[in-house]
């Protein structure tokens, strides 16, 4: 057993079955290939996570491309992997081609759980009483060297306007769940930009691994928002005294930079009234 987990975050890969472009100019099934050709260059991996988003059209055939891009690449070095819903997935083809959506697997030593924080025919994320007890079970019983909780939407605020209301609400009772359990580890995506920060009243350490499929602009001026190419990945390290370190890396390409979407004010509240949250969190 050791007392240091190197996990490959991913996140947001918003794949096609059918070889679509993103926006009509986004190819996520090659910008998939450039970010695991890049972190094939780490020394070693243990897991690797995918937290969320995984599809773009939730059809069977885009699990089946990940599976075969991602598990082959794992199983080379050794590691395991780790999926998770997001808003875009689609349970039933998600969970014929991928298994369960919530699950717990055992990774030298570190457990690892997947949590559902999908809210059918919606954009934001919410965790009911119901995953809020399987959680607190599962940690009721700690595990030799702490727990990593995998979900797509971040327990902690967004940096920009569009994802206000779409957003995991009430995320308190998750936290405390959390923090109450061994939790050492908080792994997200759905903001589509790198970000590490804390969150609970333990300061459980939360990283949002930037996106594959196209990265947001944190510093575009609101009310606007823009999103432009570019993929990239995290590397996170968990040691068994909780101690989180985190590294962000780019998987460069011709055309990094361009412009995906510059969405104007009236476009994001289209956004909200059709996939947001629509009431007090």
């Amino acid at each position: 057993m050791t007392d240091r987990l190197r996990i490959l975050h991913l996140s947001d890969t918003h794949l096609y079955g059918d070889g679509r472009l993103q926006y009509g100019l986004v190819d996520t099934l090659a910008a998939l290939d450039r970010v695991l050709a890049r972190a094939g260059e780490l020394e070693a991996v243990d897991l690797v996570v995918v937290s969320g988003d995984l599809s773009d059209d939730g059809s069977a055939a885009s699990y089946r491309l990940l599976r075969g891009r991602l598990e082959p690449w794992a199983a080379e070095r050794g590691a395991a992997v780790a999926y998770a819903m997001g808003n875009h997935d689609l349970p039933d083809a998600f969970e014929d081609v991928l298994g369960e959506r919530e699950r717990v697997i055992s990774v030298r030593g570190f457990r690892v759980v997947t949590v559902d924080t999908t809210v059918a025919r919606a954009g934001y994320g919410l965790v009911g009483e119901e995953r809020l007890v399987r959680l607190r079970t599962v940690l009721a019983e700690p595990s030799a060297n702490g727990t990593v909780v995998v979900l797509h939407h971040p327990p902690v605020p967004p940096t920009t306007g569009l994802f206000e209301t779409l957003r995991l609400v009430d995320p308190a009772p998750v936290l405390d769940v959390c923090s109450a359990g061994d939790v050492r580890l908080i792994l997200a995506g759905h903001y589509h930009h790198a970000l590490a920060t804390s969150a609970g009243v333990r300061g459980i350490p939360v990283v949002v691994a930037p996106a594959v499929a196209n990265t947001t602009d944190v510093l575009w001026p609101p009310p606007r928002e823009r999103a432009e190419r570019g993929a990239g990945f995290a590397l996170v390290e968990l040691s068994g005294d909780g101690t989180v370190r985190s590294q962000f890396v780019r998987a460069p390409a011709a055309g990094d930079g361009e412009t995906v979407y510059d969405l104007d004010a009236d476009a994001i509240a289209r956004i909200a009234a059709d996939a947001g949250w629509k009431g007090e969190a």
